[in-house]
């Protein structure tokens, strides 16, 4: 099997198109997004709207965004991470889902790629972080992408970040997410109240909450396509769990009225008490990898 990457178009974004073993990826130039990520006559594993809408200056739903350096609404954000910024409207999910991305380094045999952020010049002083921001994406049996953080400046810089993952199932009422009993979350949907699981995570009804103290291992169980889906993680002990159900999905841009039933997040992550501090010269990576596996 040959392994290639090639540029490609989507709308008016720039992307890299990288075949591997029998998998396909997608990834856009603005935002670093992973918008595609299937392995041959399987259903796909990362989750892209029908309706997603690729233009330049605007996030793209689904795939795997990357919320840096802070995670939704700037003022939800622990005190050490908004203290350092000082927007009248500050962009949900921080500053970098439409910024251009370059790429830096391309393994010889086309199974991985490392991305750096490339700043954008409009920004002021004060207003981004001197850390430099790369990614980097491995297809090997399965997708493995790593967001590493850099410290160039000489002060602490306080980051609450995320992959913000889309994963697509069979049908979101039918799946299981294991590995989260009895770990802590607040819950958006209870005015931000803390509560403990009971068992494995089921979807009912909108569903926004920010796990804690997370082991490294989370599966997705999807009986209607017969597979796990194992999340593996590394640098981050929290996550973010979203499904928007019946009412909000008739809100959501770039989403089909029905599209909830098909989709989930699993947002590897680093939020509220596990936000990131990281010293002056310091380096911290944060990384999630997806495999698939039969029931």
């Amino acid at each position: 099997m040959t392994s290639s990457i090639t540029q490609i178009t989507r709308g008016e974004l720039a992307c890299w198109q990288v075949r591997h073993r029998g998998q396909t990826l997608v990834i856009a130039e603005q935002g670093g997004q992973v918008l595609e990520y299937r392995q041959d006559n399987e259903p796909p594993i990362i989750w892209l709207s029908e309706q997603a809408a690729y233009q330049k200056g605007a996030g793209v739903r689904g795939g795997v965004p990357v919320c840096w350096p802070w995670f939704g609404g700037l003022t939800f954000n622990p005190e050490a991470v908004q203290q350092q910024y000082a927007f009248s409207e500050p962009p949900a999910h921080g500053l970098v889902r439409t910024l251009p991305w370059v790429l830096i380094e391309q393994h010889q045999s086309n199974d991985r790629i490392e991305l750096a952020l490339q700043p954008d010049p409009a920004q002021q002083p004060g207003e981004f972080p001197d850390v430099q921001l790369t990614l980097r994406i491995t297809l090997d049996t399965t997708l493995s992408i790593t967001l590493q953080n850099h410290n160039r400046s000489d002060n602490t810089v306080v980051i609450s970040q995320a992959l913000h993952s889309y994963f697509a199932v069979s049908d979101s009422r039918h799946v299981t997410l294991q590995g989260l009993d009895q770990k802590p979350y607040v819950d958006a949907m209870d005015n931000w109240h803390s509560h403990r699981q009971s068992g494995p995570l089921t979807f009912r009804e909108e569903t926004d909450r920010l796990y804690l103290q997370l082991d490294p291992i989370l599966h997705i169980e999807d009986p209607g396509w017969q597979r796990r889906i194992t999340l593996s993680t590394s640098g981050s002990r929290s996550a973010v769990v979203w499904n928007p159900w019946i009412e909000k999905s008739q809100r959501l841009s770039q989403f089909a009225d029905d599209a909830w039933q098909c989709m989930l997040c699993i947002e590897t992550a680093r939020v509220l008490d596990d936000v990131l501090f990281l010293p002056p010269g310091e380096t911290h990576e944060m990384s999630v990898s997806f495999v698939t596996n039969p029931l």
